[in-house]
C-alpha cells in the first residue's frame, strides 16, 4: 500500500451514478448534475449534497420536492455540460434539448431519456453538511431506454461506467425485501 493525500478518499468512495436533480420554483423547471446521493435503506431514503453554490438549492429548499433522474452513460457528455452551466442564467432544458415529462407527485419533471426518475420528497435538511434527506414518493423505469449502463464520477473529472454484471439474487435472497 502507498499512503497518498487525504482529499484522494473521495475518488474511492464517490458514492454511486451520477444523477440529474429537477426542480420547478413555481416559474421554471431545472436540472442540476450531482453525483452525492446515496439510498438510506428499502424503504425509498436517500441523501442528496448540495449547498447555495448550486441554483437548484433555493428551489430545493423551498419547494421541499425533487426528481432524481438517472441518466445512462450514453448521456455523459452532455451530463457533465449541464452540471457546468447553471439554471440562474440558463434554461437547461431548452439549451440541452431535454424533454420534461409530468411527475405524478411533484412538480418538478421527469426527464425523458433516462434510465429511470424518481420522484421525492424532502423530509429533512441538515444544514451543517447541506444534506436533504429525500423520501420516494414514485419510481419510474424506462422500458425504451437501450443503453441501461450508469456513469459514476470518480470526483477528479474523470468518470467510470458500469460494466459486466454479477448476479448474486439467490446468495443474498435472505436480505432483499420482498419484492425486490
Amino acid at each position: 500500500m502507498k499512503r497518498v493525500k487525504l482529499e484522494k478518499a473521495l475518488t474511492f468512495l464517490e458514492p454511486g451514478p451520477v444523477v440529474l436533480v429537477s426542480t420547478f420554483d413555481g416559474k421554471k423547471n431545472n436540472v442540476m448534475t450531482i453525483s452525492w446521493t446515496m439510498p438510506l435503506d428499502f424503504a425509498g431514503h436517500f441523501a442528496l449534497c448540495t449547498g447555495p453554490w448550486n441554483y437548484s438549492f433555493g428551489p430545493l429548499r423551498k419547494s421541499k420536492e425533487c426528481v432524481l433522474c438517472v441518466p445512462s452513460v450514453s448521456w455523459a457528455r452532455k451530463v457533465v455540460q449541464i452540471g457546468m452551466v447553471s439554471g440562474e442564467d440558463t434554461d437547461k432544458f431548452d439549451r440541452f434539448s431535454l424533454t420534461a415529462l409530468p411527475a405524478a407527485c411533484v412538480k418538478a419533471p421527469l426527464i425523458d431519456g433516462c434510465v429511470a426518475c424518481v420522484e421525492c420528497r424532502v423530509e429533512k435538511f441538515l444544514p451543517a453538511y447541506g444534506i436533504f434527506i429525500l423520501q420516494a414518493l414514485a419510481v419510474w423505469e424506462n422500458p425504451s431506454c437501450q443503453d441501461k449502463r450508469l456513469l459514476h464520477a470518480v470526483g477528479d473529472g474523470t468518470f467510470h461506467a458500469d460494466g459486466e454484471k454479477f448476479n448474486f439474487r439467490r446468495l443474498m435472497r435472505a436480505k432483499l425485501p420482498p419484492g425486490l
